[in-house]
């Protein structure tokens, strides 16, 4: 089979097709062969930052071809969808029942790709900040494939304001699409009135002003991988509070609330509700134009490798 591997940190550039064998499941792992595999900031970040190479892991969906010992639940033909923490970027990859669902009928690979690691993302960080009906939400990145779905899960969670803060004024039009009420971008002095709640992706330096955009009591939920640091004082000034989030601890500590999230996109998904938007696809040897397009904040939802 093909796979996508790297063996020295860098760019998209470092990345390479090699042949090798289709691997055998494990005990509880299912062995998949993908239809679609999802690209991710944080994965992209590891190829250009890491300290060594490692896998290239993260979402995919695809069908069932063999179950390892213990496996239950799901057999040969099922359609699934999940996250790889193995070799991912690949034509046959294993996906641990743990961290695998069902992809409901009527709904492509592409489509579960797109919806769920994403759309529990999101989910998951917004119940981070404990919405109250009538809060407003600005949400950083909101033009990526986690972003346009937390702009899109805040109104249905009733956000009474929804903003989306870009890197690019060009993207102003996709986000207003897809629920935003206002656009700010990084760079601008202040990002408006000020709201109750930010979900942040980008972390770094800006979470100077994320922290800035909170009203007095307002909270912060950082998901992202870019790191940063947060002042006490600049929460302590105005009563606010930063949380983190993670939703791999989530799925390995609450496994009902994980499920509980999927449960609830595909329900919305199916009612026309949540609209997760597939930017770009690209062949599984073309992941390097892939990665640069994410590197590149060019992406206008979810960027889409398909073997």
């Amino acid at each position: 089979m093909r796979r996508i591997r790297y063996e020295n940190i860098g760019g998209p550039e470092t990345l390479f097709q090699e042949e090798v064998p289709v691997p055998d499941p494990g005990a509880g792992e299912l062995l998949v062969r993908t239809e679609a595999i999802g690209v991710t900031l944080p994965v992209v970040r590891k190829v250009r930052e890491g300290t060594q190479p490692i896998p290239l892991g993260g979402e995919l969906a695809g069908e069932v071809v063999r179950v390892g010992q213990g496996v239950s639940g799901y057999a040969p033909g099922d359609r699934v969808t999940g996250l790889c923490f193995g070799y991912g970027y690949a034509e046959y990859a294993l996906l641990h029942t743990a961290m695998a669902s069902p992809v409901p009928a009527g709904a492509t690979a592409k489509d579960a790709v797109a919806l769920v690691r994403s759309g529990v993302v999101a989910l998951g960080a917004l119940e981070a900040a404990r919405p109250e009906k009538g809060e407003s939400v600005l949400v950083t990145a909101a033009a990526s494939g986690v972003g346009h779905l937390a702009l899109q899960l805040a109104r249905l969670r009733g956000a009474s304001r929804v903003v989306a803060a870009v890197s690019d004024p060009a993207k102003a039009d996709f986000v207003r699409s897809v629920g935003a009420d206002a656009v700010v971008t990084y760079e601008q002095e202040g990002w408006g009135e000020p709201v109750d709640i930010v979900l942040d992706a980008v972390g770094g330096e800006l979470l100077t002003p994320a922290v800035k955009a909170l009203a007095p009591g307002g909270r912060l939920v950082a998901y992202s991988s870019g790191g940063g640091t947060i002042e006490a004082y600049d929460l302590l000034a105005g009563g606010k509070s930063a949380i983190g989030f993670q939703v791999a601890i989530v799925a390995r500590t609450r496994p009902e609330r994980y499920a509980g999230w999927i449960e609830e996109l595909w329900r919305l998904f199916g009612e026309g509700a949540l609209r997760p938007t597939v930017h770009a696809e690209f062949a599984l040897a073309d992941a390097a134009r892939a990665h640069a397009t994410i590197e590149g904040r060019a992406n206008r939802g979810k960027v889409v490798l398909v073997p």
